[in-house]
This record gives C-alpha cells, structure tokens and sequence, in this order.
C-alpha cells in the first residue's frame, strides 16, 4: 500500500491541522496531501536506535534542546507543512517557543518505510533541497544505507559504514556508525 498524495483541492497547514487524530500522518507539499500509515517495526527500531544516538551525541554538546521527533509540524509557507521523522535544528525550542520554524532545520532524516519511500525520495526530497535544508538523510532500513542530500546534489552520497556531520552550530563532529546502527536494528552481533 503506498502512501497516497490528495490532489483534488489545495491543501494548507491550517486544513491539515483540522483533520481528524487517527493514527496517520499528514504533511503538505505545495498543496498536496501526503498521508502515511503508522510505520512498520524495522522503521520504529530505526528511528529509536537513530534516535538514542543522535540525542547522546547532542546531549553531550548541550545541544538536545534542538533535537525533533515526528510528530513535529514545522511549516515551511502557506502551502507546506512537512514532518519530518527526525530534525536537528539551529535554534533551541521549548514549549514557549513550539516547534522550530522551517529556516532553522539543520539536519532533515527520514526513514523509509514501503508506503513512504516513493515521497520521502520525491516530492520531499526536492522540496527540502529546494528549501535549502543543509542536509537531508534518507534512513534505507532495507538497503542499510544512508542517503545524504544537499541543496545542489543531484544524486545522493550513500553511505553505508560512517556517517560524519559537523554541526553548524557548534562545529562539533558527530560521527554515526552507519554499520552498527544497522546491526542493532536488524538484532545482529
């Protein structure tokens, strides 16, 4: 079952808040509705393995304060609203100040899942380059690879043993074991 996009009318953050709490997840792109199912476990454990390493490594630069996990509406413009599953950000957030604005994403990670992978490496991908989003990481559980975006890339880095990113905030370097993270998942020695 693929994740359907909803076109016959012009989707808003404001139309996408109005809908009903039913387990889905509901994002729009230049209008366009994007619906997905609650993820399969290979994605949960990839986010919560992902997840336990990210907030660890920017736990210990005093950085957690900029850290998201779906569901978390961040809205780009009029027409778009994406989650994405999980975010670094360039601005702490606090229940104050909500969820970071769109300028201030770092890092946009999502993992694929069957009924997300055509969008999250379509429609999402161009939007969050076109958005200028420093980097944007497709989390393949299947493949046991990460894709890593630019804004000017036009085919990914795909990385299947280290990741490395440095901060733009800190101009710390974090350096993710794209290996093991993938042996975790798959409950590997």
């Amino acid at each position: 079952m693929g994740m359907p996009a909803i076109t016959e009318r012009h989707w808003t953050p404001d139309d996408v808040w109005a809908l009903p709490a039913d387990g889905k997840r509901y994002e729009c792109i230049d209008g366009v509705l994007l619906v997905s199912p609650s993820p399969p476990p290979a994605h949960q454990i990839a986010h919560r393995e992902l997840t336990k390493r990210l907030f660890e490594w920017l736990s210990s630069i005093g950085g957690f304060d900029r850290f998201i996990t779906a569901p978390a509406d961040i809205r780009y413009a009029p027409d778009v609203l994406v989650q994405p599953d999980l975010g670094i950000t360039r601005l702490p957030f606090t229940v104050r100040t909500g969820f970071p604005t769109a300028d201030a994403l770092c890092v946009a990670i999502e993992i694929l899942s069957p009924s997300t992978a055509r969008h999250d490496r379509g429609i999402k991908r161009r939007f969050y380059q076109r958005a200028g989003v420093p980097e944007y990481w497709i989390v393949d559980v299947d493949a046991r690879v990460i894709e890593r975006w630019r804004p000017a890339d036009e085919r990914p880095e795909v990385l299947a043993d280290t990741l490395r990113w440095t901060d733009p905030v800190t101009t710390t370097t974090c350096t993710l074991d794209v290996a093991a993270l993938f042996r975790d998942v798959w409950d590997e020695p």
